[in-house]
């Protein structure tokens, strides 16, 4: 269970005052995959930062029975120094997961080849983000964030991630942020719409769709 406790984020700029969440109470229910819809510039990989911790709300709380993922996907705490392997091992060691363990399934599952063992700085964008979706998969959570990292790669390594993610979801939950429909169909069986700092969960995912297909026939 995730539960958004009055939360609130503003963003300010001079004069300018951007709203992504307001004063929002809301509950992610426990081991439900919930796909997070809302326009470009709505503020989801902002509200995932929040959920994982990784970024202050102006006000609220996040309150959580479970462990939370960081976003699935994310690979800017890889050292560019450091190795595929080197990179993978910390992110064991701060968790502590079983580090041999983990570098085989992310070897095997990211298929960089020699790659994995040069400095992470020589990758490429979409090389990063194999690395840092396999480290994700390859860890225990109760609920992975995921911001559009299931888009990388040719279409052998979608459906990867899309079978090791379903496998993930027989005993976890998920928040996912795609702007894929047939994917969140794919992954997820409830829905929430972040639309002008309000957040609304929906248990039947087709009419959290149809929400935010509607919302996206309007001007912002």
């Amino acid at each position: 269970m995730i539960q958004l406790d009055d939360l609130s984020m503003i963003f300010r700029a001079g004069r300018a005052r951007k709203v992504v969440a307001d004063r929002i109470t809301a509950t992610f229910p426990t081991g439900r995959a919930v796909a997070l819809l809302g326009r470009n510039g709505a503020g989801k990989s902002t509200l995932l930062r929040i959920i994982a911790g990784t970024q202050d709300p102006t006000r609220g709380r996040v309150v959580s029975s479970g462990s939370i993922s960081w976003p699935v996907g994310f690979a800017g705490s890889f050292h560019p120094k450091l190795t595929g392997v080197q990179n993978t091992r910390f992110v064991a060691r701060i968790y502590g997961a079983d580090t041999d363990a983990l570098v085989r399934f992310v070897e095997e599952f990211a298929a960089l080849g020699p790659h994995f063992r040069l400095p992470c700085g020589t990758y490429s964008a979409g090389m990063r983000s194999r690395l840092a979706f396999g480290v994700s998969m390859g860890m225990g959570f109760d609920t992975y964030l995921v911001d559009e990292v299931t888009s990388v790669g040719d279409a052998a390594f979608r459906a990867k991630s899309a079978e090791v993610f379903r496998a993930r979801m027989q005993k976890s939950g998920a928040i996912v942020v795609s702007h894929s429909m047939p994917q969140i169909r794919q992954l997820c069986d409830m829905g929430a719409v972040l639309e002008a700092g309000q957040l609304h969960l929906y248990e039947d995912l087709e009419e959290a769709i149809a929400v935010h297909e509607a919302n996206m026939a309007v001007a912002a």
